[in-house]
């Protein structure tokens, strides 16, 4: 048996979601939205992307935008031209944040969680 052969090995990993007293301000799904909104310009491609309702989308733009300092998208109206979406100063600051304090989650826990990964049930 070649190491193709074998099945592959999932690790275990973290889900980060960022509290302001007991609100969650900041998680994987807001994080994925933002960045959707980044690369397709739009909310409701952004929750398309992720299989998500188009209310639901616009539900966790507002959030988004009311639980910080200032807004993280800026919307414009639909229209002949169309509508879009864009992410602010604030909120590419905001994902890069969130993004940084992922990674260094991430590598400061890869030992812990090789070794859970090890204990873990076969698949």
């Amino acid at each position: 048996m070649t190491r193709q052969d074998l099945p592959a090995v999932r690790m275990p990993t973290l889900s980060l979601r960022v509290m302001h007293g007991r609100k969650g301000i900041l998680g994987p799904g807001k994080a994925d939205l933002l960045e959707g909104i980044r690369d397709t310009g739009s909310i409701a491609a952004a929750g398309r992307r992720m299989k998500m309702s188009y209310k639901r989308a616009w539900q966790l733009a507002e959030e988004l935008n009311t639980g910080f300092r200032g807004p993280l998208i800026e919307a414009s109206k639909g229209g002949s031209g169309g509508g879009g979406a864009q992410l602010t100063a604030l909120g590419h600051e905001v994902l890069a944040g969130y993004r940084s304090i992922q990674a260094a989650c991430d590598r400061a826990a890869g030992k812990a969680l090789a070794a859970l990964q090890r204990q873990l049930a076969p698949d």
